[in-house]
Order: structure tokens, then C-alpha cells, then sequence
């Protein structure tokens, strides 16, 4: 096993780890649907099971439909992103661990689906009249990963983040 297949392999798992974990304790602690509040007018802890996908895109679509599509589609998505890692170099670490954090938040809520057919969510954040849909950990994992390859890609002037070449 390679340095980075085992720097891989351990931050997917802990990820993983933190995401199955942190829902776990909301699924006993909270009822569903219950809001506690964190940081008033800006941050609660709401336990909601979202059937669809980022901001319940197929919620409302047959179970069958829906389950296979996303299963599928979030099979697709780690095999595209494990192929990724596995042609970047040791160098690329900020590549890696961005795919890494996308690859362990994508499992995280593949999970969910496979032993629920429903992703747990309950991270709330609002401010006044705005409204960000609940996420979890999986999620946030993922936008900081999807975040660090935009960021390297408009610091690279456009050219492929994922190009050995320094950007």
C-alpha cells in the first residue's frame, strides 16, 4: 500500500467515522424534526431526513426511482473520483485531500441511503429571512473539497486543477 493510498484511506475513514457518528447521536438524542437552538438567529441543530438529494432535488419522486437514481448515481461518482486519486501524483496533496474529503462525504451519505434510503441531515444555518437547507458532516466534507478544487482551479487561470503542473 502506497503513502498515499494509506493518507487516503485513513481520511476517508475518519471522515466516515465522524459523518456515521454525528448521526447516530441525532437519531438517539433528537426526534425527528425537533430543533435545538446553537447560536441564535444564525444556527440550530434540526434533525430531518431528506429523501432526495442537495436541496431535496427527487424528494417528491417514486422511491424506486428515486433510490436507484441516486444510488447509481453516487456509485458512479466514487469510482470517478477513486480513478482521479489514483492518476495524481504523491505531490498533489491539496488535490488529494480535497478529492478525499468529496470521496468520504460522498460515502458518508451513501451509507445513509443504503441503511435508511434517506440521508440524516442536521446542520441548520440561517440569518434573518434566509434559509440554507440542513446538511451533515458528509456534506460540509464535501463543499470544502468541491471549494479547494475551484479555488485552485480560478487560481490557475482556468487551466486543468488536476494537472501535475504547480497552479
Amino acid at each position: 500500500m502506497t503513502a498515499k493510498t494509506k493518507f487516503v484511506s485513513t481520511l476517508v475513514i475518519v471522515i466516515i467515522a465522524l459523518d456515521q457518528a454525528s448521526k447516530v447521536i441525532v437519531d438517539r438524542v433528537m426526534m425527528l424534526n425537533h430543533s435545538i437552538p446553537v447560536i441564535e438567529n444564525i444556527f440550530n441543530l434540526t434533525y430531518i431526513r431528506n429523501k432526495g438529494a442537495a436541496f431535496g432535488i427527487f424528494a417528491e419522486s417514486s422511491e424506486t426511482f428515486r433510490l436507484g437514481f441516486l444510488v447509481l448515481f453516487s456509485v458512479l461518482a466514487i469510482g470517478f473520483i477513486v480513478k482521479i486519486l489514483s492518476s495524481l501524483p504523491q505531490n498533489e496533496k491539496g488535490l488529494i485531500t480535497a478529492l478525499s474529503f468529496i470521496l468520504g462525504g460522498a460515502l458518508g451519505n451513501l451509507i445513509d441511503r443504503l441503511l435508511y434510503g434517506e440521508v440524516i441531515d442536521f446542520l441548520d444555518l440561517y440569518w434573518s429571512k434566509y434559509h440554507w437547507p440542513a446538511f451533515n458532516v458528509a456534506d460540509s466534507f464535501i463543499t470544502m473539497g468541491v471549494l479547494f478544487i475551484v479555488y485552485r482551479l480560478l487560481r490557475s487561470g482556468g487551466a486543468d486543477p488536476f494537472s501535475s503542473a504547480e497552479a
